[in-house]
């Protein structure tokens, strides 16, 4: 499935009447009190919040949403409904959903929370407290495959991520990986330009940056560049600018031939200097040949060459004792 939007099957009724918009505000925002601001992202502020009835600690993200002349927009209510179902498996690998409310804020705009379980530590502030001697590759290993395997979970439920990131990898107190910050994706469009969000370039697939038409396989993008990190300490694209992420990227893949080149846009392909492709490992040495092999494929410049979440989790990488 190739678009600049995904979408998502649910079977919902076309006329929604107010008691049925009401369906999925299952729990009451003043529940909640606000203690501090944990980040700003694409898709609105996410609040860390004590439960006044339990005492729990939780992660609030609001979504500001636009009333249609029919109440809630269909998409959105899709979007919740597959957001609980998703819930609903209660998967290792995904950030719990507690539950949903919403609030008129003023007229025509529906404040949605989204009330999500809270983990203290994200992957970026495990590989900064990292010794010198890094991660070890056993962990490597096993962090990988959760984030595989949760791309994978949200793959096959018609779910592309679209801004995976160390900081929106959640890890539990017992040390697993959690994906957090999808869902109401489609209130947020990449070609939106946030002035006073920073969205990091770093993990970003190329066809993305040359603003082509994408699938999921930018979620296998951005988690190869995620792995290299794991191995490296570092990013493995840390690009200053769209034009630079680029020309980074270039340095591994090559620099795409005119015939890859897309016409329908502006930037030429001769502002990037000639370049021939290199292996995953001349920009990160500590990889192992399998680890290198694996994110070798996983980051094709041609997306219909990147494998599925599910066949990199077949890979020989991890079928390996790491070295």
């Amino acid at each position: 499935m190739t678009s600049k939007h995904h979408h998502i099957k649910a079977h919902q009724p076309q006329h929604q009447s107010a008691t049925q918009q009401q369906t999925f505000n299952d729990g009451d925002p003043f529940n909640y009190e606000e203690l501090n601001v944990i980040g700003t992202g694409a898709y609105g502020t996410v609040y860390r919040a004590r439960d006044n009835l339990t005492g729990r600690i939780v992660a609030i993200k609001k979504v500001r949403i636009t009333l249609t002349d029919n109440g809630v927009p269909m998409s959105t209510l899709r979007e919740i409904a597959l957001l609980k179902q998703l819930n609903a498996s209660d998967h290792p690998n995904i950030v719990k959903l507690f539950e949903v409310c919403q609030f008129l804020e003023r007229e025509g705009q529906l404040m949605v929370l989204l009330v999500f379980e809270h983990l203290e530590q994200d992957l970026s502030d495990l590989i900064e407290r990292l010794p010198k001697s890094g991660m070890p590759p056993t962990t490597i290993q096993r962090l990988s495959r959760e984030l595989l395997t949760g791309v994978d979970f949200l793959h096959s439920h018609r779910i592309i991520h679209r801004d995976l990131k160390p900081q929106n990898l959640l890890i539990s107190s017992q040390g697993h990986l959690k994906i957090a910050d999808f869902g109401l994706a489609k209130t947020y469009d990449f070609e939106m330009k946030l002035t006073s969000v920073v969205v990091t370039l770093w993990y970003r697939a190329p066809e993305v940056l040359l603003a082509q038409t994408y699938n999921s396989s930018v979620d296998i993008w951005s988690s190869a560049c995620i792995i290299a990190e794991m191995f490296s300490r570092k990013a493995l694209f840390p690009g200053t600018s769209e034009a630079n992420q680029l020309d980074r990227i270039f340095e591994l893949t090559g620099r795409p031939t005119a015939q890859q080149w897309p016409r329908t846009i502006s930037l030429s392909r001769e502002h990037f200097p000639a370049r021939h492709p290199k292996q995953p490992r001349d920009l990160c040495p500590n990889l192992c040949e399998y680890a290198n092999d694996l994110l070798a494929q996983m980051l094709s410049y041609d997306l219909r060459l990147r494998p599925s979440a599910l066949a990199c989790l077949d890979h020989e990488y991890f079928q390996q004792e790491p070295l």
